[in-house]
């Protein structure tokens, strides 16, 4: 299975880093209370998911995966780019800079397309969230490679600093997928009611 998002364009300016470098993992340590047990943690367990507080290095906007699939692609299409991505339990996170969880939801209510995006789950100040494994885990036969799917980098942190996304980009990107799944269930409506419309006609001629 490929690790592109679908609808993403292929190309080197895009980052599909599947594993957190070294530099990514102090940025990620440096989120946490405690970095340097965070570190001893990644090498006692690197294959476990692990959880840090948002509010003060990121924070973090959750939404549905086809949804987020389209926002990650409109950012990269039309955009700026993204800052680290990562799928948890059938949601896209997307890491954005301190600040946004507590703005977007605001900026969406007054947008006029806000309605037509779904509602996400804005983590900030006081919130934690659930984030992949430093490295991918081995796929095994079983039962375990779908829990092993279901936590992954899309685009792993892998500098000191990555670059975030605030409120009014993401604000933006919300727009832009939410346009573009209008669309696009417009044109799969036209898609299935052409043919039942022609069946129709060949059944009326018929009678």
């Amino acid at each position: 299975m490929s690790d592109w998002l679908p609808e993403t364009p292929r190309h080197l300016a895009f980052p599909t880093t599947a594993y957190v470098t070294l530099a990514g993992a102090d940025w990620l340590a440096s989120a946490s209370p405690h970095p340097e047990a965070m570190h001893v943690l990644w090498a006692e367990r690197p294959a476990a998911p692990s959880v840090l507080p948002c509010g003060r290095v990121f924070d973090v906007i959750n939404v549905p995966a086809l949804f987020g699939r389209r926002m990650v692609d409109r950012l990269w299409s039309a955009g700026p780019g993204s800052g680290p991505v990562a799928t948890h339990r059938g949601r896209i996170l997307l890491f954005a800079a301190p600040g946004t969880a507590q703005r977007l939801p605001a900026l969406l209510a007054w947008e006029e397309w806000g309605r037509a995006v779904p509602a996400p789950l804005c983590h900030g100040s006081g919130d934690a969230v659930t984030v992949p494994p430093l490295h991918p885990r081995p796929r095994t036969a079983g039962a375990g490679d779908e829990a092993a799917a279901g936590s992954r980098w899309l685009v792993a942190p892998d500098v000191r600093e990555p670059w975030l996304p605030g409120p009014d980009t993401l604000l933006w990107a919300c727009v832009r997928a939410a346009r573009g799944g209008l669309g696009a269930d417009r044109e799969s409506a036209r898609a299935h009611h052409e043919p039942a419309v022609q069946g129709l006609g060949g059944v009326l001629a018929g009678g």
